[in-house]
Parts: C-alpha cells; structure tokens; sequence
C-alpha cells in the first residue's frame, strides 16, 4: 500500500462507516440471499465468505488495496481530488463503472479499463470556462456522480432512501489537508 492510497482510503471509510444492515441495501445480502450487512464499504454481495460483523478496518483496508485500487489503475492521474473521486464511486458503485463514467468525460473508449489512453486524456483535460466560472474535470465527474445516483434512485424507488446520503457523500469527498 502507498502513502496516497492511505489517504484516499481514509477519506472513503469516512463516507462507509461501520457496520450497517438495511434490508433496501441489497448489496448486505450473500449470493445465495442471506441478509449479512455491510461493514466499512465491504458487503456480503461481493465478499461472502468475510465476517462481516466482526471486519477490521485493517482488513477492509487490505481489501479495497487488493480488489479496488490496483485493479482501478487510477495512480497515473495527476489530479488527486480526481483519483479520489474516482476511487470512491468505484467503492460505491463499482470500478468499471466508476471507470467508465471517466472515460465517457474524457471523451474515449468507455471499456471500464484505465489505461495509457485514458490516463493520458484524463490528465491532458482542459479546465472549461461556463459562465465566467471555470470548471475541471473533478467537478464534471462530480455531477456525474449526483446525475447517477438521481436517476437510479427515479428508476428505482427503494433507493431513494439512500439519495440523501449519496449526494452528501459526494460533498464530503475530500481531503482533509493538502495531498
């Protein structure tokens, strides 16, 4: 793990809190429909085998370093209010998707996969001036992020319980001194 990755992670277990249980969430439920729980970010849907309830944060930690930052391949990006954000949809909404949601922004293949391309056309992005008001490709990636979570809480009404925390969450992606 890297000094980068612990802030970032630190950051997105802020937002995961501890252990939490709705019966909406259906990322606490096991593949085989067991309702387990979430704790720290790491659900039952996508880790069965973990004991849920009684995770460390060292191991979500462990967890999210092995299955979501390596294989993201986000550490080419300059811009660390970028990879963080990047980072942190992909906990909450899945890597690819997280991924793809960059890649449609940049303007390039949208395969889920960051690579030299992607990497490059995120950090060549130009700021954007609307309004007299300038604005990067972290804030584009931001409204990105509310665009997502609205629409999948329109077409799916038993998540609209989470929109709130969603959206906070999105504000509150930051870090809290200088990286």
């Amino acid at each position: 793990m890297t000094p980068f990755y612990d802030k970032c992670i630190s950051v997105v277990l802020k937002s995961e809190g501890g252990y939490q249980c709705h019966p909406s969430d259906r990322g606490n439920y096991t593949p085989d429909g067991r309702l387990v729980g979430t704790k720290y970010g790491i659900a039952a849907r996508f880790f069965p085998n973990e004991d849920i309830k009684n995770l460390t944060k060292d191991r979500a930690k462990f967890l999210f370093w092995k299955y979501y930052w390596k294989p993201m391949n986000i550490e080419g990006i300059v811009d660390p209010d970028l990879v963080l954000h990047v980072f942190d949809f992909g906990v909450n909404r899945g890597k690819r998707g997280s991924i793809r949601t960059l890649q449609r922004l940049v303007n390039t293949k949208a395969d889920g996969i960051i690579g030299p391309i992607t990497t490059r056309k995120a950090n060549e992005f130009p700021c954007v001036i609307k309004c007299g008001t300038p604005y990067d490709l972290v804030d584009f990636f931001r409204e990105a992020r509310k665009v997502y979570y609205m629409d999948l809480a329109n077409r799916k009404p038993q998540y609209k319980v989470f929109l709130k925390g969603w959206l906070n969450r999105i504000e509150k992606t930051k870090f809290d001194e200088t990286v």
